[in-house]
Order: structure tokens, then C-alpha cells, then sequence
């Protein structure tokens, strides 16, 4: 039986997990669930998985979660160090899905582990890459991604020699706003840019693709998990979601990974890996299939792209400032005080704030830093709004 433990089980990513092994219940033993504020859900999965921890992020529910498992026997706790409490105890698998920086913690601890860590956190790879894959080294830990298209670059590139790389094309929908004008994104409403068309994601992640910083994120990722050169990653804008990414290697062959658009697939990758096993997803019909379709981003009013590439290229600490002012800022448009593209503007003046030049500038060497990189960016974006 397998000891696992699901941080962010309560998202889109948590719940599908979850919908995977309760299938096969009994080669599972779950160890910690987390989750925020849907304090019910979390006590539901917790009973139904029998863990034995349940933990949410907001120390002001505690007494909630208390009361929603009361006579369960499950251990229940709240905030920032206890996840990451939860998340060093000993599991042959854990996910991390904590949406945005606050997931770090939990990713390095399940580094520590010397099993799989099913990293969704793409956040922990923009911000601290180097220190994350020093730990996974150290501790000999597998780590598998589980973004859709790193999973996809992952398998592509699964026995071929990485000397033989030659590109990395990385696949977006373009989002709900990609035949929109400048001056109409201009107008655009957090109540719009939830509407993914093709995923079903939170809040945070949708906007994030609607703005396309998400990918710009995916870039970073794609950097550190596969250790090629920013160069060497492309974009392309695929709207059918058909075709989650794609490697480009030295000879021009070209290997493409195609499934339909659910996040069981890359999931149940890593979950069984290295074998595979049967997926509830539905099969790709090719005859019904359609054309598929392929663009380059208009980077003029999808900027978060450029910007990716700008803080690839300073390196050090730059990755926790564009994701923090990234972060940030999205808080802004969700409360309605910035607009949809004022958004790039304020990680553009952010990365490069005089005040943040020399925390900027600093190697990755210790998790603390990284988090004084995140939380100065953030003091100088809330300062402009």
C-alpha cells in the first residue's frame, strides 16, 4: 500500500486526484489532505479517505474543519507551517497543488521524501527551481510534472538523449480572449476570464490563462524541470487543446503528445509511473476529430510571454518577483481596482524597480530568500495600487 499525501486536494488538480484513486481505494494510504476555504469539501474527502491529517491554509477555519470532523479521529490543523508540518511527514507519493507561492513550503518538503513528488505547483519551479531539483537530487526524489504540457514534454522526451533536443514547443488555447482587440481586453472582467474554453480550472489559474501568464509561467517551468536554454522554448497557440505539447529534436523529427483535454491523463501519469495504467479519460475519435490548428501568440497584447523570457534571462531571484508581482497584481483585477491589462504592466514595472535591483540579482541559496524576494515584490505592487 502506498503512503500518499495531497496538498491543494480541494482544487481542480486535488479533486481529480482523488477521483483517481478512489477507484483503487485499497492500494492507497492517505496521509494529509489540504486545502483553504472549502472547509466542507476537505472534510468530506478526509472521511471518505480515512487521512490522517486534514489541514487548512487559513488559520481563521480551524475551528470549522475541527467541528466538520468531530468524532472522526482524523487530526486536524491550520496555517502556512502546519502544511508544511504535514507535508514532512514520510509518503512514497505526494502531490503539490497549493495554487501560487504559498505551495513552495510544501514542495520542498516533499522533496525530502525519496519517492515521487507530483509537482502541479509550477510556482515552486519559477521560484526556486535550482533549490528544488538540489533537493530532489539530495534525497534521491523523482519528480514528475503534472502541468498538462511538461507532462507531455516529459513523456516525449522519456529514453531519447537530452544532447539531441532541439526545441520544446509548449501549447496554449490562447484563452478566452485571444481574438479580442487591445482596447476590448481593456474592458475585460474577472467574471470573463474565468471562462476557460477548454479547461475546467479554479479562479486564480483560469485568469492566469486568459492573460497568458499562466504559459509564461509554463516557460520558466520548462527551463528548470528539462535544463535547456529559454531559446529552446517556443510557444504556439493551439485553441483545440488537442495536443498538449510537443519535442523537436535534432534531426527535425517532431514527437507530439495528443489526449483529450482532462487533467486525469497527466495525473495518472505520474500517479502509476513509470508504468501506466487505465485513465477514465475519453479516447481521441480521429475521424470526428476536426482540424487542428496552430498560431504564434500575439505578444503585443499577451506581454506576460516576453516578460517570462526577460526574467529568465536575469536569473536569481527574478522568477519569485515576476510571480509575486504576477500574484499580486491578479489580486488587484480580481477586486476590481486594475484593470485586465494593467496586470503585465505592473509585473513589467515591478521586475524591474530600481528597489528591487539587488534582491533581484541574489542566487537561489535558501529557501528564506526566495520568500524575502516574493514578499518585497509584493510590498511594491500593493504600494502602486
Amino acid at each position: 500500500m502506498r503512503k500518499i499525501s495531497i496538498f491543494g486536494a480541494t482544487g481542480s488538480i486535488g479533486t481529480n486526484t482523488l477521483d483517481l484513486i478512489r477507484r483503487d481505494k485499497a492500494a492507497y494510504d492517505v496521509v494529509a489532505l489540504s486545502g483553504a476555504g472549502n472547509i466542507a469539501l476537505l472534510a468530506v474527502q478526509a472521511r471518505e479517505f480515512n487521512a490522517e491529517i486534514a489541514i487548512t491554509a487559513l488559520p481563521e477555519r480551524l475551528d470549522d474543519l475541527r467541528d466538520a470532523l468531530v468524532g472522526s479521529g482524523i487530526e486536524v490543523a491550520a496555517g502556512a507551517d502546519a502544511i508544511a508540518e504535514a507535508a514532512a511527514r514520510k509518503v512514497d507519493w505526494g502531490m503539490s497543488a497549493i495554487v501560487g507561492a504559498a505551495g513552495l513550503r510544501a514542495s520542498m518538503a516533499l522533496a525530502r521524501h525519496g519517492g515521487v513528488l507530483a509537482l502541479a505547483n509550477k510556482e515552486s519551479m519559477v521560484c526556486a527551481g535550482d533549490l528544488l531539483l538540489a533537493e530532489c537530487a539530495a534525497h534521491g526524489t523523482h519528480m514528475l510534472p503534472v502541468d498538462s504540457e511538461h507532462s507531455a514534454l516529459f513523456q516525449a522526451l522519456n529514453g531519447e538523449d537530452e544532447k539531441s533536443l532541439r526545441r520544446l514547443i509548449l501549447t496554449a488555447t490562447g484563452g478566452p480572449f485571444k481574438d479580442f482587440s487591445t482596447a476590448e481586453m481593456q474592458g475585460v472582467t474577472p467574471e470573463q476570464a474565468v471562462n476557460h474554453p477548454k479547461w475546467n480550472m479554479g479562479q486564480r489559474i483560469s485568469i492566469d490563462s486568459a492573460s497568458m501568464f499562466n504559459k509564461a509561467l509554463e516557460v520558466i517551468e520548462a527551463k528548470y524541470i528539462f535544463n535547456c536554454d529559454p531559446s529552446q522554448i517556443e510557444v504556439v497557440v493551439h485553441p483545440q487543446a488537442i495536443v498538449h505539447s510537443m519535442v523537436e529534436y535534432v534531426d527535425h523529427t517532431i514527437i507530439a503528445h495528443m489526449g483529450s483535454p482532462d487533467m486525469r491523463g497527466a495525473i495518472g501519469y505520474a500517479l502509476h509511473w513509470p508504468a501506466r495504467a487505465p485513465n477514465p479519460i475519453a479516447p481521441l475519435d480521429f475521424a470526428n476529430l476536426g482540424n487542428l490548428s496552430f498560431t504564434s501568440p500575439d505578444e503585443a497584447k499577451f506581454p506576460a510571454l516576453r516578460l517570462a523570457r526577460e526574467a529568465l534571462s536575469m536569473g536569481g531571484h527574478a522568477g519569485a518577483i515576476f510571480n509575486a508581482a504576477k500574484e499580486a497584481a491578479l489580486d488587484a483585477f480580481i477586486a476590481k481596482k486594475i484593470g485586465f491589462l494593467d496586470m503585465a504592466d505592473m509585473v513589467e514595472n515591478t521586475l524591474y524597480s530600481a528597489q528591487l535591483e539587488t534582491t533581484r540579482d541574489q542566487d537561489q541559496t535558501t529557501i528564506a530568500k526566495v520568500l524575502a524576494a516574493d514578499a518585497q515584490a509584493r510590498a511594491l505592487v500593493n504600494a502602486r495600487i
